[in-house]
């Protein structure tokens, strides 16, 4: 995943912009991102990648792992299908067409 993709597609907070609010707020929790334009506040999808986030700003963990956007948002889809989340209105779309590996 790019700085510039979406990380929370909620409420389409970008990578950058955590990374930054780690960097310049440097929070003791990781719910203190749910600051940062409201991630990880709606479906629940990026919570993982959010704590990955902040343990990596933390020194105790790397970044490693983050899935592609296109992966991001096919797994994010899948999520919320299975009834796991739910996103709020205005929450970027979850597409619906059928997963070819599926």
């Amino acid at each position: 995943m790019e700085l510039d993709e979406e990380l929370c597609l909620c409420f389409h907070v970008k990578k950058r912009k955590v990374v930054n609010y780690l960097r310049i707020e440097r929070p003791q929790h990781v719910a203190q991102l749910s600051e940062c334009f409201g991630a990880g506040t709606g479906c629940g999808w990026c919570r993982p990648f959010l704590r990955q986030l902040f343990e990596a700003s933390r020194g105790s963990q790397t970044e490693d792992g983050l899935p592609t956007a296109e992966e991001y948002a096919q797994q994010r889809a899948r999520y919320v299908q299975s009834g796991k989340g739910t996103p709020p209105r205005g929450a970027t779309p979850v597409d619906s067409s059928p997963n070819p590996d599926d």
